[in-house]
């Protein structure tokens, strides 16, 4: 069993430092910790959402910092084993495998060197919805819009984030957006 787990935990790291892999490239706006962490506890592994981000974090640290100096595999897999030297030895082939296929294919510019980074939008989903009363209030019929981002932080973790507005914040923020499409029209 403990060979099966194994083998489970490898592939899915693999995965995980290919998705990395691809965000350092600019493939992928980030890394989708819930969904990978979800696909690892069906496959019978117990981690959760946290420690998967921090694994990301660290793996990701690891690969731009690799790229960054052109590192070979043989001279990552040495640093990593004088930083780190409780990893795992299943964890260390995983890495060596996937940088020595991928890792010369991480592009890092000059300005890519000296550039501090912000997050990328991934996606936006809305709803309108009406609070049609509440305990103080039997009667309200208050129209407002629910707003969901997902952001990939800077590091490649995506994340979900939400809000409400009322129809005039929700009409301030529409002309904010038609100020920046005209602006970008001028681009």
């Amino acid at each position: 069993i403990l060979k099966y787990i194994l083998r489970i935990f490898a592939n899915l790291l693999s995965l995980q430092c290919e998705q990395i892999i691809q965000h350092l490239n600019h493939k992928i706006p980030g890394i989708n910790t819930a969904e990978l962490c979800q696909r690892i506890q069906t496959s019978g592994i117990e981690i959760n959402v946290g420690d998967l981000a921090k694994i990301a974090n660290v793996v990701s640290f690891l690969f731009s910092t690799a790229a960054r100096n052109n590192l070979s595999t043989e001279e990552l897999i040495t640093t990593l084993g004088h930083a780190v030297s409780t990893l795992p030895k299943h964890a260390v082939q995983v890495i060596r495998h996937v940088w020595n296929e991928q890792g010369k294919s991480i592009s890092v510019s000059e300005d890519a060197r000296h550039t501090a980074t912000v997050g990328q939008f991934v996606d936006v989903k809305w709803k309108l919805g009406v609070a049609m009363s509440s305990d103080t209030c039997r009667s309200l019929k208050y129209p407002y819009v629910t707003v969901m981002l997902k952001v990939a932080d800077p590091s490649g973790q995506i994340t979900d984030k939400s809000f409400e507005m009322t129809i005039p914040q929700f009409k301030n923020f529409f002309r904010q957006f038609k100020e920046m499409a005209a602006v970008l029209e001028t681009v």
